[in-house]
């Protein structure tokens, strides 16, 4: 499957974006799906995930109760949405896949099996 990210951008802090990930290649609901983001220097992190009805989310507790995720299975796409956006949640976003079959909703980013390229978000102070 391929993922196609988008909705990044530069935004001041308490604003709000809304990423997009169209996917493409596979059969959508075939795959759980996460976000993960990467600070200059520092790890890629987790962001949320969800599984692939849309029935059951995780977010990082850093994210709680500001983003959300869900998914639009009829269109192939996952979101985030993201309030209350703060300059530590600059950060360059990733959607990625995990396979679902026999499979829990991953956390981890080493559990995901495909990637997107990337879309940076920029939160000013």
């Amino acid at each position: 499957v391929q993922l196609q990210a988008s909705g990044g951008g530069l935004v001041q802090a308490g604003g709000s974006l809304r990423l997009s990930c169209a996917a493409s290649g596979g059969t959508f609901t075939n795959y759980h799906m996460g976000w993960f983001r990467q600070a200059p220097g520092k790890e890629r992190e987790f962001v949320a995930s969800i599984n692939w009805s849309g029935g059951t989310t995780y977010h990082a507790d850093s994210v709680k109760g500001r983003y959300t995720i869900s998914r639009d299975n009829a269109k192939n796409t996952l979101y985030l949405q993201m309030n209350s956006l703060k300059p530590e949640d600059t950060a360059v976003y990733y959607c990625a896949a995990r396979r679902s079959v026999n499979l829990p909703i991953g956390t981890m980013s080493w559990e995901y099996d495909y990637w997107g390229q990337g879309t940076q978000v920029t939160v000013s102070s």
